[in-house]
């Protein structure tokens, strides 16, 4: 099994990387490989609700974001970490998810992330890490994915690497994520080698305030 990790800060091996790297740690002590994507620090361009992805499945813009969703359709459960910038996440993250996601509901019915566990990882300063954390965790949830939680809210503080380790609630909460994470990967392994059927799927149903 493998936990594919996006860091969706401008900073390689800054306070998000640090926070990723005490659940992977953690994984690897349960048997369970992962990787850490960087998603870069070069401009990331938002949707441009083109639908080419209905037809080709990928976004056409290739950039890292089809780097990603080529991974996720061999991963088996997704923590995205990011920092916090004016109290949400940060730009390049916000148009790397919104893409990410919203191809995979045109071009694959959602088969790289349908209940596959996930997780938000949320680094700050000071503040702005409950709305972040809330933010991501609706891509989770519009695509039928378990959100793994914690014991306390995803997210550590600290202005670099440093201060991150030092703040032990923080490191602590990522340990129990990680813990959190392998038992619900190793609980849903176990419930298809014991013939347990995914749910029942239905005919998605789309309407508007006008239909």
């Amino acid at each position: 099994m493998k936990v594919l990790m996006v860091n969706g800060s401008p900073h390689k091996e800054g306070c998000t990387y640090t926070a990723l790297c005490e659940v992977a740690e953690v994984l690897r002590s349960e048997g369970i490989d992962s990787e850490i994507l960087w998603i870069g620090n070069k401009p990331i361009g938002g949707c441009i609700a083109c639908l080419k992805c209905r037809e080709k499945g990928d976004c056409v813009f290739d950039d890292v974001v089809n780097e990603f969703r080529r991974k996720a359709l061999e991963a088996d459960g997704f923590i995205f970490g990011t920092p916090v910038h004016y109290g949400a996440a940060s730009g390049n993250m916000t148009a790397f998810m919104d893409r990410a996601f919203y191809s995979e509901l045109g071009g694959n019915a959602n088969k790289a992330y349908y209940m596959k566990p996930a997780a938000a990882v949320i680094s700050a300063r000071r503040a702005g890490t409950t709305a972040a954390f809330e933010q991501m965790n609706k891509y989770f949830e519009i695509q039928e994915m378990p959100v793994v939680s914690s014991r306390y809210w995803n997210m550590v503080h600290g202005t670099n690497a440093d201060e991150v380790k030092q703040d032990a609630e923080g490191m602590y909460t990522m340990r129990v994520l990680g813990r959190n994470m392998a038992y619900m990967l190793k609980a849903f392994e176990a419930a298809c080698n014991a013939g347990i059927a995914l749910p029942e799927k239905e005919q998605a149903v789309f309407t508007n305030f006008i239909h």
